[in-house]
Formats: C-alpha cells, structure tokens, sequence
C-alpha cells in the first residue's frame, strides 16, 4: 500500500458498478438526497457518453420504508424489515427514474436473493438478463430482494451484493460510495490509505462496523466485498458519495478515497462462481499429504486424501475442504454424498471402484469443480 494516489489517469473503463450506500442516498431516515442522486445520474450519464457501460447497485429501500412508516429505527422483526422494503422499494426506483430520465437514461428494476446467484441455472440467467439490458444501453438497479429474502438466501449487505456484480458482469472497476471517505489508518497517520495492493491482516484490522440505523456492515463488509472483487480481477474504489464528481476524480486518480488493487491472475467466471457465490451444505476434511497436491499441484481431490466430512450434503452439492487444523483452504463440487464419506475415505481408486462400479467419475472433487480459497 506504499502507492500514490495520484496515479496517471485511467482511461474510460468499458464497464463499471457503482454502489451507493444508504447514507449516501438519503439526508435522513427517509428522506432522498435529490440534488445528490441527481449529481450522481449526471456523473454516470458523462461515462456512458464515454462509452462506459455502467450498473448501479443501490441501498435505501429498508431506510425509505421506515421514514414513510414514522419509524426512527430499524425493526429487528424479519417481517417488519420486509414490510419497510416493500414501501421503500417503489419510492427508490421512482428517484433513479427521475435522475436518469433527465438524461434520457431508462433504468430496470432487478432485485436479487442470494439464491439467484447460488443455484447456477438462475446464475447464468441472471448474468443473461444483465447483458441483455445493457445491450439495450439501459442503466440497471440492482438492489436486494429484501421483500422477501430470509437469512438462508440473504447476501448479508449490499457491499457484498455489489462485489458479486462485478464479478458476475465482468467489470472493470466497482465504486462502493458511501459515506465513509475511504479506509483509513487509525492505528498508524489516522489518514485514508490512497492504495491497497493486497488485503492482509493489517488491512482488515483497520475496518470497523456502523452505528447508522439504516447501514449495515461499514468498512468490515466493505473490505470483505473488495477481496471477493479483486480476486475476480476487478479494482475497487471506496470513497465518500458526497464528494462532488466523484466518479471523475477517482479516475483521473486523484479522487479521495482508497483503491484497491486487482489481482493479477483472476479467477475464471466458473471458479468465482464456486468460491463466491454459494453457501457450502459441508466440508470434506484431508490428510496433510492432500494440502499440497491441490494447492501447488492442481489435481483432483481423491478418496485416498479424504479423512471425512462435516455436514448434510448429497452428491453435486458445494462443500469446503478443510486440512488437518481444520483451516477451509478450498471450494468445489463433490460426487459423493456425507454418508457415502465414511466409507470410501482414505481408500485407493480400485477399492472405491469396487465399491461404486456404476460411477462415471472416482474423484470426489474433480480439479475442474475445484478451486482454492
């Protein structure tokens, strides 16, 4: 993190997610900050002049729901917090729409669970509908589908949500605004941290949580969202969403506010789909002598290496494998079920053969559904 800021200006991405944190969107609980979500749709509509193609990922919907309800805290009740982001939702589209539409901008509604990302046919759908939009050079607005999402099929925070856009989309960089000015050094200058080349321990202890009554997660979750999206191969920049021209300053690269490097060898669409998008139904533990042959030699996890497993999951399911510490070092499919473990564990292929002549494949996670964490 020993870089400038004040990097040389970078050309026009050719795709971009914004996120726009809830403090950022609103001057109190329900009540829109229309000068800014107007400054915004103009900074966006001057990218998409440009030829950048850009998705919004947008809080709000929960805050706006308990202003138009009178309440001045967030319900701890599901169904309450459900209730606010069914009034809410249709006030904050109706913004972006007015934003937008001053620049002859159309805008699509898309509320997603954690479940659409998940399972991999609704994946691929989702990602197709994406495409489809922006080919016809609308802007879309994703948020969560608070309405109806349980804790079993929520992303958690919008933080995350928008790490897993740019991921899905392929974007070049994700701005997550909000009303934070970037990460800052409160154990050393007590200044913002202008580059992060790699997110290390030191990194992730400067992060804190929020007390807002509408936020949810702060730096914590925003750090969280920006290891996701580099790994993928995407920069991200955290910043304030006050700032004015925000968008064009950080481009530029002089704006406010902390970017984080991307990887140098992302991971493949199918890879960040196993390692980031599910909810593992259990994990497969190894010996020590499986720990290298995945992680330096790419090969397949084999019966021989399995000491057993944790968890509920059939055959197909997305498990963790963990070492002999118990340490989750990596993700994949995996052909058998839990019960099945016990007994193919520690065995050679030709007894596991034995065991299961009718099975096309012997490998209990093969290295194309395998990928490290």
């Amino acid at each position: 993190m020993t870089k400038s800021a004040s990097a040389a200006t970078r050309p026009a991405p050719q795709r971009i997610v914004v996120k726009l944190g809830t403090g950022v969107l609103t001057s109190g609980i329900g009540e829109l900050h229309t000068q800014r979500i107007a400054a915004v749709c103009a900074e966006i509509a001057a990218l998409r002049a440009r030829g950048t193609e850009v998705i919004v990922v947008s809080s709000g919907a929960v805050g706006l729901g308990m202003g138009a309800l009178g309440l001045a805290k967030k319900p701890k009740d599901v169904a309450k917090k459900q209730a606010c982001a069914a009034i809410g939702q249709s006030r904050l589209m109706q913004s972006w729409e007015t934003g937008f539409h001053a620049h002859d901008l159309t805008v699509a509604q898309v509320l997603l669970t954690h479940d659409d990302l998940r399972v991999r046919a609704r994946y691929l759908g989702v990602k197709a509908t994406l495409r489809q939009l922006i080919a016809y050079g609308t802007i879309p607005v994703i948020n969560e589908n608070d309405t109806v999402s349980a804790a079993e099929i929520k992303f958690g925070d919008n933080d995350t949500l928008s790490a897993m856009v740019a991921s899905l989309v392929e974007a070049q960089y994700l701005f997550i605004l909000s009303t934070a000015p970037g990460l800052i050094d409160l154990r050393g200058t007590g200044r913002i941290v202008p580059v992060v080349d790699r997110i290390n321990p030191a990194i992730e202890a400067m992060a804190g949580g929020t007390t807002s009554e509408t936020a949810t997660g702060g730096m914590i979750s925003k750090i969280s969202a920006a290891k996701l999206a580099t790994r993928a191969g995407c920069g991200v920049f955290i910043a304030s969403g006050a700032e004015p021209e925000i968008l064009r300053r950080l481009l530029a690269g002089h704006g406010p506010g902390t970017f984080f490097v991307p990887s140098g060898l992302p991971l493949d669409a199918r890879k960040r789909w196993l390692a980031y998008f599910q909810r593992p139904a259990g994990t497969l533990s190894v010996d020590a002598r499986a720990v290298p042959i995945l992680r330096e030699q790419g090969r397949s996890l084999l019966a021989v290496g399995v000491t057993g497993a944790l968890g509920e999951f059939s055959a197909g399911d997305i498990v963790n494998i963990a070492d002999p510490a118990g340490l989750v070092f990596a993700r994949g499919k995996t052909t058998f079920a839990a019960e099945e473990i016990p007994a193919i564990a520690r065995r050679h292929g030709d007894e596991v053969r034995a065991l299961y002549p009718q099975r096309k494949r012997l490998e209990v996670v093969h290295r194309n559904d395998l990928v490290l964490l």
